[in-house]
């Protein structure tokens, strides 16, 4: 893997976080997407995509005196747009491998003390901040986990979403094994896990399906992301697009929240055809 100390940042806006931060939100924002570039720009209900995320930050911060956030970018166009709304903002390095490399840097520059550094995505406007608050407990509760991350329960209906939805983007949405006693990770797949055998019967039966959607966030103690910043892309990570996988593969310990579906209820925006799902939805939910 990249060395992730020579991925910096500056700061590129004005900032007054609280003299302590013991958990650092980070919204990395990149804008040459390659399945949609400018994505973070794109505007949903008249906001932009960046925007309905910062919200979601804004309400987490506003609930803990030792709390604050930061929008990680690596282009002047999205630091522009985060000064006009006044949403604090650094500059990281182009080169930066992931968006867990771009937290790390942000949280080098902003709060470089802090305990816990979340890794919020900016592609996923809708995650309720009660989503990063139960990730916070997560942590608290197994002392042994690394990360924790959300996933949701689907009903049945929004399986059958899903599965239309992966019929023209197979690699949009994200599924989740998790053991049922721990409440840890067994993995993560873009494929619908699991297979259901006698699916019929079961719907009849079974309130909810047995497919977990993974969300995209992620909530790290910090010494955990320094060593999964060490650690050389998996085999696994490669062939998925995951970057999850690198952890598990490596032997680290993922805590999953299981929480209830958000009222605006997608997977991240990876393409045009999810930004147009989004947009349908607001609509629906207004």
């Amino acid at each position: 893997a990249d060395d992730p100390q020579t991925c910096s940042c500056r700061r590129a806006g004005r900032m007054s976080p609280p003299s302590h931060i013991r958990t650092l939100i980070v919204i990395p924002a990149r804008y040459g997407s390659t399945r949609f570039p400018g994505k973070p720009l794109a505007e949903i209900g008249g906001i932009s995509m960046l925007r309905h995320t910062a919200k979601t930050a804004q309400a987490v911060i506003a609930s803990g005196p030792d709390r604050a956030f930061v929008v990680a970018t690596d282009d002047q166009r999205i630091a522009d747009h985060c000064q006009a709304y006044d949403l604090p903002v650094v500059m990281t390095d182009p080169d930066c491998p992931s968006g867990s490399d771009r937290a790390m840097a942000a949280c080098r520059a902003v709060a470089p003390d802090a305990e816990i550094i979340i890794n919020l995505q900016g592609d996923a406007p809708f995650t309720p901040p009660s989503y990063l608050e139960r990730c916070l407990d997560c942590l608290n509760a197994d002392l042994q986990a690394d990360m924790a991350t959300p996933v949701v329960q689907l009903g049945w209906d929004a399986l059958d979403q899903l599965r239309e939805d992966k019929q023209s983007t197979p690699f949009s949405g994200t599924t989740a094994s998790v053991d049922a006693q721990t409440g840890r990770a067994r993995w993560f797949s873009k494929n619908i896990l699991p297979a259901i055998r006698q699916e019929t019967q079961r719907r009849e039966t079974d309130p909810l399906s047995p497919g977990l959607r993974h969300v995209g966030l992620y909530a790290y103690r910090r010494d955990a992301l320094e060593r999964f910043m060490a650690l050389d892309e998996s085999p696994y990570e490669r062939t998925e697009g995951l970057e999850q996988l690198r952890a598990l593969e490596a032997g680290m310990v993922i805590a999953c929240a299981v929480v209830e579906p958000a009222p605006i209820s997608l997977s991240g925006i990876d393409t045009p055809e999810d930004l147009a799902r989004a947009e349908a939805a607001l609509k629906v939910a207004r």
